[in-house]
């Protein structure tokens, strides 16, 4: 798919076609399209391509005045929605900054670029393509702290269930959770470099008002890091002193098996001494009540010993 937008009197509006100054975002294109936006733009076809690789790292290339800088963007996976969790993803995004456009390539719809093509986002000039850039890049940072939050909200409600629960659903909702901040860990730390480099100036030409933009991206970036470390440290922890509960409950519960089993044993013994066949019989005959008796009071004082050394 591949739409065209141009801001016009102030609002970013769809168009049916390339024009200079708009922006082109193309989601998963074909190799048709790929070869007419690369001819309409005039950009390496090989920039384009190269963000539709999902193991594609962030980086900044540049060649004969034309810039390709991929980014990581925060994804929530379509199946752990169906399956009732959330858990989240990156996938890398291509930016290419064209002499008369800005191209965007990803691999899937994202929620921010969609957000900017229906105006959510003011400000918005895709002819100032370094500035247009600046502000992807802002609202993909904004978006990772976004999905943070939700991730924290996710576990906080996880945590209220998990205590009062055995199944392993939890546990495996936490397991996608702490995955999915491993994804973002990653990710977030490429992009810092990312913009780090195009920070200095070096491959793109920056603007008093733009680097404003693109530091504040980066303070984001940053805050999102140190998120998304704190976030893990509390999960780890969480899974940790549940792994421990479980622990001490099972062993609380062999305890009070084991204590059962020799409390039960002491019966077996007297009723199976009782009813031993010997020549000529127990003396006396004893009346069945006896055993019964002998086999409460030795029941007793097990428990008694067990209890006074606090083995019960």
């Amino acid at each position: 798919m591949v739409e065209f937008y141009k801001t016009i009197d102030g609002r970013v509006t769809e168009l049916e076609g390339f024009t200079e100054g708009c922006w082109v975002n193309m989601v998963h294109p074909s190799s048709d399209e790929i070869d007419a936006i690369a001819r309409a733009a005039h950009v390496e076809e090989e920039f384009i391509r190269a963000a539709l690789d999902p193991e594609e790292s962030s980086r900044v290339d540049t060649e004969d005045e034309q810039l390709l800088m991929i980014v990581d963007i925060p994804m929530v996976e379509k199946n752990s929605v169906e399956d009732g969790g959330q858990m989240f993803s990156t996938l890398p995004m291509g930016i290419v900054v064209g002499q008369t456009a800005v191209i965007t390539i990803c691999l899937e719809d994202s929620i921010i670029l969609r957000s900017i093509a229906e105006g959510a986002v003011k400000g918005v000039h895709t002819a100032l393509r370094t500035r247009f850039v600046f502000q992807i890049l802002l609202r993909v940072a904004g978006r990772f702290l976004k999905n943070l939050r939700m991730i924290e909200r996710d576990f906080s409600r996880i945590e209220r269930r998990l205590y009062d629960s055995q199944k392993n659903e939890e546990l495996i909702l936490l397991l996608g959770l702490s995955k999915s901040l491993v994804y973002f860990s990653a990710s977030l730390k490429g992009n810092e470099v990312t913009m780090e480099k195009v920070l200095r100036g070096r491959v793109l030409k920056l603007y008093e008002d733009d680097r404003d933009i693109l530091e504040d991206a980066l303070i984001e970036i940053r805050q999102a890091i140190e998120m998304a470390g704190i976030y893990s440290s509390i999960l780890s922890g969480t899974m940790d002193a549940y792994a421990s509960v479980v622990s001490n409950n099972l062993n609380i519960i062999m305890k009070v098996l084991t204590v059962l089993t020799i409390i039960m044993t002491i019966p077996n013994i007297i009723f199976g001494f009782y009813g031993m066949n010997i020549e000529g019989g127990i003396p006396g005959q004893w009346f069945w009540w006896v055993p019964l008796i002998i086999s409460a009071c030795a029941c007793f004082f097990a428990w008694f010993m067990l209890k006074k050394k606090n083995l019960d």
